[in-house]
């Protein structure tokens, strides 16, 4: 690994950064990114989170089958449902980011300064 100059902090390794941009390339979705700050907030079942994101059944579960895949979400049995959650202990560098970028995102929205818009095309 290498050392940034000046700053002391090591480069991360090959499998970290494609570790990362894995998990960011799942949340680069908005409906996988919704349903991720929705399960942040609480545990859901799949009828649940439907009806909070505004998805069909079928394709908020297909998400939720891609997300669970790769650790990002985890689930449990309640009877006949199905409960989802994120695992905020395993998970907290991803929970950290999506709280920080969509949570201040929100704020400027509700403030007006329209900042969402100035992130597309990067």
């Amino acid at each position: 690994m290498a050392t940034a100059p000046g700053t002391g902090y090591q480069d991360p390794s090959a499998e970290v950064l494609t570790e990362a941009a894995a998990a960011f390339g799942l949340l680069a979705s908005p409906a996988r990114l919704h349903l991720v700050w929705t399960l942040i907030q609480g545990e859901s079942d799949v009828t649940g989170l439907a009806e909070r994101v505004g998805g069909a059944l079928p394709a908020v579960s297909q998400h939720l089958t891609k997300l669970k895949l790769a650790g990002l979400v985890r689930s449990r049995r309640e009877g006949r449902r199905q409960v989802y959650f994120v695992d905020a202990a395993g998970q907290a560098a991803v929970v950290d980011v999506v709280r920080l970028l969509v949570g201040r995102l929100a704020e400027r929205d509700a403030a007006g300064t329209g900042s969402a818009r100035r992130l597309r095309g990067l």
